[in-house]
């Protein structure tokens, strides 16, 4: 980070693209996604300390995740009347709380006050940090919600490496070493809030005036959100199944290793964040519905197959879906701020936090499932979910610039 997010620089045009701040959001992305999908991460090794079935695993997610999702439309609404830039650096220390509460959980209500700490940071950082990226997008909003969105998936793939490594080895107090990284963050965001302050509310005013030009009537905007909500609804709750228990799917069914299930894990998540990086310039040059088309009812053949193959076919079909799949968010975020003009932070917050509370709900319905059934038959059902894709056809068309 340099001149371009400091006080002292310059006004830039609002159709110019700031990648300082871009990179900035990101890598405070990726630290805050990894320090909250390290519990998911220890949740092998939480069922085993205190005896916790699969119900109360999906409470657990619940906890953090619905958090998240009542908070974060509400920050968002908030942000878009009354911003302020220091919300940013300070949400860090929510997260910072919640790793160390978990790092010394010696209960179960510890354990889900650690996850609802969690759950508040991401509630601050996220819609904040969305806004942010519309502010340096200048006229590439795809490619800059895809950067930023790459960071948190980057960060969600480097939580199970990181639990593999070091959380498995040094166990749960090691937690607390993570929490550090919040410190970092805050720094970094820190810098980011200035140029908030002194750049960003003014380029995204000018962004509004523009925008306002071809706003939709309210009727169709709101269809156009309620579907979009729909296929959140669809990948939010296939990727819950993944990154809750796709470890246990593995060693339930393959008799893997914890260690060699995290590392299927990390792969999984890796080729998410490589999907996500597609999605949004590819947005911007062919048009957002389109990839959306192609994301979510692309993976279904994928899903659908995933249930009935070997652990040697397994990995690569989670890696395809991964690839598939993530390419929708940033244009799904991006394609509901277009429909809502003016609106960046209660739409980003919206759709973060419902997409929060979907995997939360989902994590501990499929839970509940599994207890009941068994983790196949969670795989099973889960397949189906991507064809919810086929409501991408009932979207409003927009100009995309």
């Amino acid at each position: 980070m340099n001149e371009t997010i400091t006080a002292t620089s310059k006004p830039q045009a609002a159709t110019e693209t700031v990648f300082g701040v871009i990179v900035a959001i990101s890598f405070c992305h990726l630290l805050n996604d990894m320090m909250q999908s390290l519990l998911p991460a220890i949740y092998p090794g939480l069922k085993a300390e205190f005896g916790l079935s699969f119900g109360q695993i999906g409470l657990v997610t619940l906890a953090y995740q619905v958090t998240a999702s009542i908070l974060q439309p509400l920050v968002g609404l908030y942000a878009d009347k009354r911003p302020t830039p220091l919300a940013l650096p300070g949400g860090t220390l929510f997260s910072l709380a919640g790793l160390a509460v978990l790092s010394a959980a010696h209960s179960y209500a510890l354990v889900l006050l650690g996850a609802s700490l969690l759950g508040v940071g991401s509630s601050v950082f996220h819609p904040e940090s969305s806004r942010v990226a519309r502010m340096a997008a200048g006229r590439r909003h795809g490619l800059a919600q895809s950067l930023f969105q790459v960071g948190g998936n980057a960060g969600q793939a480097l939580g199970p490496l990181a639990a593999a490594l070091v959380v498995v080895r040094w166990g749960q107090s090691s937690l607390a070493f993570f929490a550090l990284l919040a410190l970092l963050s805050g720094a970094v965001l820190w810098n980011v809030a200035s140029w908030y302050r002194h750049h960003g509310l003014i380029r995204l005013k000018a962004g509004v005036r523009v925008s306002a030009v071809g706003r939709l009537a309210e009727v169709r905007a709101a269809r156009g959100i309620s579907i979009l909500l729909a296929l959140i609804f669809s990948k939010y709750v296939y990727l819950a199944s993944l990154t809750s228990y796709f470890t246990f799917y593995l060693i339930h069914r393959f008799g893997v290793s914890v260690q060699n299930a995290q590392l299927h894990l990390f792969a999984f998540l890796a080729a998410v964040a490589m999907g996500t990086v597609a999605g949004g310039p590819l947005g911007d040059r062919f048009g957002r519905k389109y990839v959306i088309w192609f994301s979510i009812l692309g993976c279904l053949p994928f899903t659908l197959l995933l249930p009935h193959v070997g652990l040697f076919w397994t990995g690569p079909l989670t890696i395809v879906i991964g690839l598939i799949l993530a390419s929708a968010f940033p244009a799904i975020v991006v394609f509901a701020q277009e429909l809502v003009p003016g609106k960046v932070g209660m739409i980003s917050g919206l759709f973060f936090g419902f997409s929060f509370g979907m995997g939360g709900l989902g994590a501990a319905v499929l839970g509940w499932l599994a207890d009941l059934t068994s983790i196949e038959t969670v795989y099973q059902l889960c397949a189906f979910l991507p064809a919810i894709g086929l409501l991408t056809a009932l979207l409003p068309d927009i100009e995309q610039n």
